[in-house]
């Protein structure tokens, strides 16, 4: 059996004035976003209530230590809502502070703690990636132990996810690039997904479809710049929330397994991380079985680019490339004893991932692709 679900109730503000007047956002809030968003959008707002910079915490992806931090500094407000205005880590993070946090939140991604959800959560996305306003899944860098894991339970999903285009105005060029190619292959392996239904096709490939037809038009008009992508904004950022929903129903794989290795390990954007396994693994796919799903998402793409079926995924990397430049990653820093290593490490720790591949990939093959890569 198969199903479908949607567990926050979506909105669509045009402003975060719009947002705080609708929600009466005020006593017993809390707010989670960065300096520069609090400056240009909430304080001319009028906002006034308790606020945790995300800058104060240290800097990249989501970590443990991250966490506790902001965990312990949270306690001196008596908080009934958390309000998450910003990217990926900001969202992942108060996924994890929304609930009872023991000692350490460690304890809650290795299976040590269960989760218990204390307070509401609004998640208001300012990336036009993650789709982590409408999933389940938060993931978080475990500093001791050298991994990046991921946590997925009926707690950690939004109560409401409020999507407010003026918030991606001013998105930097690669961050844009690497959340919006992150979005698409949310949408590609969710499709892959042996967990795919009809519902969650029919996300999937909207959100294809919006942003690679929206990436060509970005370079047509000249190239990844705020100015060539300024009307596209509202369609990338529901496409980031459709792949959200198709993959929180359908889960991701391969990809996301495997680049979770040079993420944690050099500190690599997940988007750029995912990029680099992307096109491999599904020439891997298409080595197992061809004429499968893959085979229609294929001929999708090859309709979006106009290009043949068989050189989809060169035409494909001929567009990212203008918006992430590929490189080996022995230019990360990996080594080569750390093909083995990190082939172990996909396998012992994502094997929530991996059992959404579109086929089971085996030791050979996932050490194969990591030996290529570098």
């Amino acid at each position: 059996m198969k199903t479908f679900r949607v567990v926050p109730q979506i909105s669509c503000c045009d402003t975060f004035r719009e947002f705080a007047d609708h929600f009466q956002v005020g006593n017993g809030d809390i707010l989670v976003t960065n300096r520069r968003r609090y400056e240009k959008y909430v304080k001319p707002a009028g906002v006034a209530i308790p606020v945790l910079f995300r800058e104060d915490y240290g800097k990249g992806e989501p970590t443990d230590e991250m966490i506790d931090a902001m965990g312990r500094d949270m306690e001196q407000y008596d908080a009934k809502r958390i309000i998450a205005f910003g990217g990926g880590t900001i969202v992942d993070m108060c996924k994890v502070l929304a609930l009872d946090l023991p000692e350490h939140s460690q304890m809650l991604f290795t299976g040590d703690a269960a989760p218990k959800k204390i307070r509401e959560l609004i998640i208001i996305p300012t990336t036009c990636g993650t789709g982590s306003e409408v999933t389940n899944v938060t993931i978080s860098e475990l500093k001791s132990l050298h991994v990046k894991k991921g946590l997925a339970a009926e707690e950690t999903y939004a109560d409401h996810a409020v999507l407010i285009p003026e918030s991606l105005q001013d998105l930097p060029d690669y961050v844009f690039a690497t959340s919006s190619i992150d979005a698409l292959i949310h949408s590609l392996e969710s499709f892959l997904s042996p967990k795919a239904s009809s519902f969650s096709e029919m996300y999937s490939l909207k959100a294809m479809e919006i942003i690679m037809g929206g990436y060509k038009t970005i370079l047509e008009r000249g190239g990844n710049s705020a100015e060539n992508r300024e009307d596209l904004l509202q369609e990338f950022g529901l496409a980031a929330t459709y792949a959200g929903i198709a993959f929180g129903n359908a889960g991701c794989g391969a990809v996301h397994a495997l680049s979770y290795s040079i993420g944690a390990a050099f500190h690599v954007p997940h988007g750029e991380a995912n990029y680099q396994f992307f096109t491999e693994v599904f020439k891997t796919y298409m080595k197992r079985e061809p004429e499968g799903r893959i085979d229609r998402i294929n001929s999708v793409m090859a309709d979006i680019l106009g290009c043949e079926k068989e050189n989809v995924y060169e035409e494909i990397e001929k567009v990212l490339d203008q918006l992430i430049p590929r490189k080996p990653l022995r230019e990360y820093g990996m080594t080569e004893e750390q093909i083995d290593t990190f082939t172990d490490s996909t396998l012992e720790n994502q094997q929530r991932l991996l059992a959404n591949n579109y086929v089971s990939l085996d030791r050979s093959e996932i050490h194969e692709i990591f030996a290529k890569l570098r």
